[in-house]
């Protein structure tokens, strides 16, 4: 059986574009994962920790059969590979990979929230979000096009209109 799942992707080490754009395609050879959709990257400035350079980030949407916590395993994975560290709560980081949302799924575990906590907040997330899944509805928070409209004022800044 496959599941809809939506990874938000964020980098500000490096080079960012560079690197989120890579992370699209090595979502596409996780294990039972196919990239469905991308959004756009945006320019976004640093939230929690401001003495940090400007994030690129985007959303991605695949489709697989891992379960949620296997998704969610693989995607760490993919952030280690790319040279992740975690020295302090948002700190810069060459590769950020959230699992948002999964089916219409809610989780509260030690290792796994579902919908992510937040998301629902944060232009960052819901401005890429709203551009490939505008009518996807964040469970207790309402349709994705809605919640972005609270969000046109955060400094999301579009860069490029998706290649893939």
């Amino acid at each position: 059986m496959t599941h809809r799942a939506f990874i938000a992707l964020g980098s500000n080490l490096r080079d960012p574009a560079d690197e989120v754009t890579r992370a699209f395609a090595e979502l596409n050879t996780l294990a039972d994962t196919r990239l469905i959709r991308r959004s756009s990257l945006y320019r976004t400035a640093p939230v929690g920790y401001d003495n940090q350079p400007d994030f690129i980030n985007a959303v991605a949407e695949v489709e697989t059969s891992l379960s949620p916590l296997a998704l969610l395993r693989a995607i760490l994975h993919l952030e280690n590979l790319h040279g992740r560290e975690r020295p302090f709560p948002n700190a810069p980081r060459v590769l950020d990979l959230d699992l948002l949302l999964y089916d219409q799924l809610s989780v509260n575990s030690v290792e796994l929230t579902l919908p992510h906590p937040r998301m629902h907040e944060r232009g960052f997330v819901l401005l890429p979000l709203a551009e490939i899944a505008p009518d996807l509805e964040i469970p207790g928070h309402g349709l994705v096009a809605n919640l972005a409209q609270h969000c046109i004022d955060q400094g999301v800044v579009l860069l490029e209109e998706p290649s893939a």
